[in-house]
């Protein structure tokens, strides 16, 4: 579909400006480790564990959203694919940050920001 720049006007952009309409749920960092990571590699989650000394436990419930990535198995996550050290931390942090966000809703619309008085 197009339009010409005379229809513009006429357009209703109103579901595209709502940045809830359509949101998708945020991704945990485990899919992402199991999609981007794992699969394309042919990396099974026992030699992940195995490689990086962790049980493989750990690694399931990563995967499965069961579980965080903490610092720890960030750390050796990012060395083991050669990531930044901050890489699944960050992930970890932004899924984290979105389902609170998320559960939250009307709450955060209420908390207005701290403005100090001038000082007089």
């Amino acid at each position: 579909m197009s339009i010409s720049i005379d229809e513009i006007d006429s357009v209703d952009f109103s579901d595209a400006a709502d940045a809830s309409a359509g949101k998708l749920p945020p991704v945990h960092p485990g899919e992402i480790l199991l999609e981007e990571f794992l699969k394309p590699l042919g990396i099974t989650q026992y030699r992940l564990a195995k490689e990086i000394s962790v049980p493989q436990r750990r690694i399931g419930e990563i995967v499965a959203g069961k579980r965080a990535i903490t610092a720890d198995t960030g750390l050796r996550l990012s060395r083991f694919f050669g990531m930044s050290e901050g890489f699944w931390v960050g992930l970890q942090t932004d899924y984290d940050t979105a389902k609170a966000k998320d559960a939250l809703g009307e709450v955060l619309t209420r908390i207005h920001r701290f403005e100090a008085l001038a000082a007089g």
